[in-house]
């Protein structure tokens, strides 16, 4: 199993600030190749850009707003990530979407700006990275409005049911799935859920430093989720749906390279 692709890292991360070479390094000795690093604002993508442009061919990254961060958005924001975008390195529009679990910024805002960021993909002809956490309704109905985007769609970090991941799958989406999937008690639905996921349809993430797998035989003795840990996520991925872990892997590399011209 090699050349594997993580297509959320959140590599700019504090935590990663004194190793960010080394976790790559490391990373590449287990079988992950190419990384995407996830922008969650303008400054944020700003800088995935600026240390991804240092690694062509390796490191990429997306220009977006998470729904977090939807209030602090305003009218020049829009232009700045579209400016962003231009880079040779970045490859999606996003994070952006809904998050209802938290509401850090109001949710009529959410929509706002995640609607202003499907128009950015669609003048500039790139695929989105979203984010969804219990707003399935909202973020699937606004979606079906932009009907060119919608198979040039990944729903990033899914830990939703098995209907969720089939209403994505029906509407043209990719589903990207993380270590949440190797939690014996939160990552249930998401271990149902995978059977929804046509192969040809998935794509696979760490989003390092969050969500380390949690079933490994021996814990790591850094508490923090790193890309040489998407073989095993890959593994139990492949248990669950019933499948060979090289094939599947395989047809994941296929799907990502073809989603983001990587």
């Amino acid at each position: 199993m090699d050349n594997l692709i993580d297509i959320g890292l959140n590599l700019m991360h504090k935590s990663f600030r004194k190793d960010r070479v080394e976790i790559i390094e490391e990373a590449k000795e287990a079988g992950v190749k190419q990384f995407i690093i996830t922008g969650t604002n303008v400054h944020s993508s700003h800088m995935a850009a600026e240390y991804a442009s240092n690694y062509p061919g390796t490191l990429f990254s997306t220009s977006g707003v998470h729904p977090h961060d939807a209030k602090t958005c305003n009218g020049h924001t829009m232009f700045e990530l579209e400016k962003i975008a231009k880079k040779e390195c970045v490859v999606a529009i996003g994070e952006c979407g809904l998050d209802y679990n938290r509401n850090f910024s109001p949710q009529d805002l959410q929509r706002k700006w995640f609607e202003a960021q499907i128009e950015v993909a669609e003048r500039t002809d790139m695929p989105l990275f979203l984010h969804e956490r219990e707003a399935h309704k909202d973020l699937y109905d606004i979606l079906k409005r932009h009907d060119s985007v919608v198979e040039r769609s990944v729903v990033h970090c899914f830990t939703g049911t098995k209907q969720e991941a089939q209403n994505y799958v029906d509407l043209g989406c990719f589903i990207g799935v993380t270590g949440w999937i190797c939690d014996m008690k939160r990552g249930r639905d998401l271990q149902e859920a995978v059977s929804a996921i046509p192969p040809e349809k998935l794509m696979i993430e760490t989003d390092a430093p969050f969500l380390i797998p949690k079933n490994f035989d021996v814990k790591p003795k850094k508490n923090r989720n790193e890309p040489k840990y998407l073989p095993h996520i890959l593994k139990t991925i492949a248990l669950c749906m019933g499948m060979d872990a090289e094939e599947l892997a395989n047809q994941v590399n296929k799907n990502t390279k073809e989603f983001f011209k990587i």
